[in-house]
Parts: C-alpha cells; sequence; structure tokens
C-alpha cells in the first residue's frame, strides 16, 4: 500500500511539471507573437514617414521649378540673394515670406545646417511646411496617415560644372549656373517620434527642366 502511494505522488509531480513547462511554452508563444506585431507595426509606421518625406522631395521640386501657369516662388531660385545666411534668425524675426526654408550652408568646419536645426521641433519656422508654396495638400493626423505634414529645407551649395577648373569659384551671386540645391526632408509617421530624414541634390536649370536628384 505505501509503495502505491508513493508511485502516484510521483506522478501528480511529473503532471504538474508538465503543467508548468505548458506554461512556460505559451507565455513564450504569446511574448514572441507580441514582439512580431510591435515590429510589423513599426516597420508599417516607418514606411508612412518615408513616404511622407519622399513626397517632401517632391514638394520642394515642385517648388523650385514651379508650375505651367502657377511658378509660385520659383523666380526665388535663380538668385542666390535669396537665400539667408541664418535661416532660424530669419524664421524667428518673422520675416521669413517667401525666403522661408531657403538658406546658405553652413560655415566651413561647422556641422551641415540640416544637422544644425531641429527638423522636428514644432515650430521649425525655419523649414517649409509640405504645400506651404505649392498648393499641394497632404491628409496627416489620423488614423495610418502621418501624425503631421512633412517639411524641408533647401540649402544653396557651390558646384562645379563638367569640364570647369575646381580651384575655381563657382558661379557669382547673380549666376546659379555653377551652384546646385542641397533638398533635406523629414517625414513623420502615424506616431510622431517614427521620423525619417531623406536628402537629395538637385539642379534647376535654365528653361524650367531639372536636372535629375541625387541621394547621397
Amino acid at each position: 500500500m505505501r509503495r502505491c502511494c508513493q508511485q502516484q505522488g510521483a506522478t501528480l509531480v511529473f503532471a504538474l511539471c508538465m503543467l508548468v513547462v505548458m506554461l512556460l511554452l505559451g507565455v513564450s508563444a504569446a511574448q514572441l507573437a507580441l514582439q512580431g506585431e510591435r515590429a510589423a507595426r513599426a516597420e508599417r509606421d516607418r514606411h508612412i514617414a518615408f513616404q511622407a518625406a519622399e513626397e517632401a522631395l517632391m514638394d520642394a521640386q515642385i517648388d523650385i521649378e514651379g508650375r505651367p501657369g502657377a511658378p509660385g516662388r520659383s523666380a526665388a531660385f535663380d538668385s542666390a540673394a535669396s537665400f539667408a545666411d541664418d535661416c532660424a534668425a530669419v524664421a524667428s524675426a518673422g520675416a521669413g515670406g517667401a525666403q522661408t526654408g531657403l538658406c546658405l550652408p553652413a560655415a566651413g568646419g561647422e556641422l551641415a545646417l540640416w544637422r544644425q536645426l531641429a527638423l522636428d521641433a514644432d515650430d521649425a519656422g525655419a523649414l517649409v511646411d509640405y504645400g506651404r508654396f505649392t498648393g499641394a495638400a497632404m491628409a496627416s493626423g489620423a488614423g495610418m496617415l502621418p501624425s503631421r505634414r512633412p517639411r524641408y529645407l533647401v540649402e544653396l551649395l557651390p558646384a562645379h560644372l563638367p569640364g570647369e577648373e575646381v580651384a575655381g569659384e563657382a558661379g557669382g551671386a547673380g549666376d546659379l549656373a555653377g551652384y546646385l540645391y542641397r533638398v533635406t526632408a523629414i517625414g513623420f509617421g502615424a506616431q510622431a517620434d517614427t521620423q525619417v530624414v531623406l536628402q537629395t541634390f538637385y539642379r534647376k536649370r535654365a528653361g524650367g527642366m531639372a536636372a535629375p536628384g541625387v541621394a547621397p
């Protein structure tokens, strides 16, 4: 009789151990499923931010070139005088207007301007919100839409055309043939902390024909 009771007790312990193992496996499976869902949601949010940033780059190109019958401020890109030496100061002074988002590059040895500015700040007045000068519209702030509209910054950079002397100076203040534009755009996902920054280099050609952008 004692041996029978001892055997029944061992079976109970074994069954309890199996239940604990199954419980742990179930918890692990649930955690893996949750992690996979979070990863998929984060990737989807990143795609939303990426597409918004791409749209901002396209909006900047339309801003630079203008549209037939609606040139916008495209003429501002024909003169280096339209580009501010201190974009942040111009924006804070409230005198940006058509000069908003058009900046001269940082001085040599300093961080690039797009790295100095807080691109995601709520009051980033030195940047151009999507559609401000082109009239383009983008839904945002609800569901799986971007939490807010993307924005961009345009910097004027000296460039040498093929065949030019590298040591020579680029075009003068009134001649932008020897310059190109560095466009930096930031897009936001459905969650405001999901952000993607894209950058392209762009040259405006005579007659409104644009050179293709080159991603760095």
